[in-house]
């Protein structure tokens, strides 16, 4: 199996690149984002790399970092999504952002993606609940906080001072993540004034 390729990036499709490996040229799908991030033609490029082997054919799939191909793999582990999907999904969300959405319980962020429907987002939102912690990009703190949210068992200190910065125009994710900074700054008996206040100089920063 093919885990990692470095070579020079020959051509880029839609969604997918060629790197050539000392004059042997691979074919590598990706996400959008991926695609967004990988240099021009000529330019030394290294990605992870997952292989699918099927009966017809060998796909490799590009990353620009293994957190990332963690989550395609885990992705597939729901029904419904297979490799287009779940790069769909990555082109959509960086990892941490997805990490955030799924302890959130935050379906309709993941159903941002293209072809993710509100009961597929709903079978990720559910099914990897348990899994955010591990592969996520931010801080621990932060997505147990907001797995906390997401699960309606935040205290109500917490809970008034996220929804407080929600309601000036924040998103879920970037309130939760704000109040998360000032509980651990502020300490987890601060009165929810002082998480807001906390909170709101954490997202003006």
């Amino acid at each position: 199996m093919i885990g990692k390729l470095k070579g020079t990036v020959d051509s880029i499709g839609e969604d997918w690149i060629i790197v050539d490996v000392h004059g042997v040229g691979y074919q590598v799908h990706c996400s959008s984002r991926t695609l967004a991030s990988v240099p021009g033609v000529g330019e030394a490029v290294v990605l992870a790399i997952e292989t699918h082997v099927r009966e017809t054919e060998i796909k490799l799939f590009g990353f620009t970092a293994d957190l990332e191909r963690e989550w395609f793999r885990l992705l597939q582990n729901v029904q419904s999504v297979g490799a287009k999907v779940a790069l769909a999904i990555l082109g959509t969300l960086t990892p941490g952002d997805l990490a955030s959405a799924i302890a959130l319980q935050d379906k309709a962020t993941v159903a941002r993606a293209p072809g993710v429907g509100p009961k597929v987002a709903q079978r990720i939102v559910a099914e990897l609940k348990d899994k955010a912690p591990a592969l996520s990009a931010d801080a621990t703190g932060t997505i147990g906080l907001q797995q906390e949210l997401g699960a309606g068992v935040a205290g109500s200190t917490v809970q008034d001072a996220v929804s407080a910065l929600t309601n000036l125009g924040y998103s879920a994710q970037q309130a939760s993540a704000a109040v998360a900074a000032a509980l651990a700054e502020a300490g987890e008996d601060a009165p929810s004034a002082t998480l807001i206040r906390h909170g709101l100089r954490e997202l003006s920063a």
